[in-house]
């Protein structure tokens, strides 16, 4: 089995019943490694040396957040800034996430029609992650498409248990090592079955 590491940074976790409920359908799983951001740094001072270590000891990277004015709450962004130093997850020598696969699971108050040129917010939720593609790319990781929940401030029961079921069960086949990568890797979504 590949071993998955969910970072995940939601500053009001406790308001939000979308994420908690993936993260109950998945923080069980024995191939996951849940790391809570705001739970470990509330003062925003972060182990760079044991953030390292645990993205080591992982094949797969989930940035789990919340998009917020889109992009990711501030103590991810520090945790990209600090943890992925030059020389270590990039730059001449820095080699040491090579070949890993990495993906954001982002909750969203909008509608998938809002995210379009032709909607409000003009661009689509895969051009608002292009920052964090590219950090993946500099870091010679493997970007994955996202796995995303629209209208998350609506969410009604059935929305939260069938999101939270397809999220474990996509955390399952990619640790399972037989998930086709080249297929989904031409996905908008991971769960993009849910949108069609």
């Amino acid at each position: 089995m590949l071993r998955i590491l969910i970072q995940f940074a939601h500053p009001r976790y406790e308001d939000s019943i979308v994420n908690r409920r993936l993260v109950e359908a998945v923080r069980d799983l024995p191939f996951v490694t849940f790391n809570d951001l705001y739970e470990s740094y509330p003062d925003f001072d972060i182990d760079i040396a044991h953030e390292q270590q645990l993205l080591l000891g992982h094949d797969i990277v989930v940035w789990h957040h919340p998009l917020y004015w889109y992009s990711c709450p501030p103590l991810l962004k520090q945790w990209i800034d600090l943890v992925l130093e030059h020389g270590w997850a990039y730059g001449r020598t820095g080699d040491k996430l090579t070949g890993k696969r990495v993906f954001n699971t982002v909750t969203v108050g909008g509608g998938k029609q809002v995210y379009r040129h032709e909607g409000s917010n003009r661009f689509t939720i895969n051009e608002f992650l292009r920052p964090f593609e590219q950090t993946a790319t500099l870091c010679r990781m493997n970007y994955l498409p996202p796995f995303v929940i629209h209208q998350s401030t609506q969410a009604t029961d059935v929305m939260c248990n069938t999101n939270a079921y397809v999220y474990r069960d996509l955390l399952t086949e990619l640790a399972s090592g037989e998930a086709d990568w080249q297929e989904i890797s031409q996905r908008e979504y991971l769960n993009i079955h849910q949108y069609d």
